[in-house]
């Protein structure tokens, strides 16, 4: 199985690019956000592969990053969601926004990819919510961030406010009612967001 290509831009097209790895030209098909940060063709460039092998057909999928590569892998356990909803995801949210949206249940973020349905869209935020890929810092600091500036829910936004107006940073605040979500639910009341904040931020 390939699972990483080096090499030059040959061509882009829309829904896929050809690397060229010594004279050999690959068809690698991907996301939209991942075509838009591509170099322009003759210069290099690394994508991380997933191989798909099918008895007719073998494609190969790129992806900027390892995280994103997991996410394809995860969304496509879902009932209903393909390589192409699983790509059309990934092209709508990156990895942060989509960690987030499954986390505090924004079924209508995830349905603004083409192709996800609100039914597809719950599904994806059931089936995934105990097993999204680890974050990286870059990762976190956006799902940190996101809670922070109003985009939560009620309780959590409310939770975040009480804990700056305690004295503590955004940055810190965010975190720590992060991790309360985490633990108590996204039905949990702000008061409970705020008492599990506040434990993380002890220790």
């Amino acid at each position: 199985m390939i699972g990483k290509l080096k090499g030059v831009v040959d061509e882009i097209g829309e829904d896929h690019l050809i690397i060229d790895v010594h004279n050999v030209g690959y068809v690698v098909h991907c996301g939209s956000r991942t075509l838009a940060g591509l170099p322009p063709p003759g210069e290099g460039v690394t994508l991380f592969i997933e191989t798909h092998v099918r008895e007719d057909q073998l494609r190969l999928y790129g992806f900027a990053s390892t995280l994103e590569r997991e996410w394809f892998r995860l969304l496509q356990v879902v009932q209903g969601v393909g390589a192409k909803v699983a790509l059309a995801v990934l092209s709508t949210l990156t990895p942060s926004e989509l960690a987030n949206a499954i986390a505090l249940r924004d079924l209508a973020m995830i349905s603004r990819a083409p192709g996800v349905g609100k039914k597809v869209a719950e599904r994806i935020v059931t089936e995934l919510k105990s097993k999204a890929p680890a974050m990286g810092a870059d990762d976190l600091g956006g799902f940190r961030q996101s809670l922070g500036e109003g985009q939560a829910p009620g309780a959590v936004s409310d939770a975040v406010s009480a804990l700056v107006n305690l004295g503590y940073g955004r940055d810190q605040a965010a975190t720590a009612v992060a991790a309360a979500l985490r633990s108590a639910g996204e039905a949990a009341p702000s008061a409970t967001l705020i008492r599990l904040g506040l434990r993380e931020l002890s220790q």
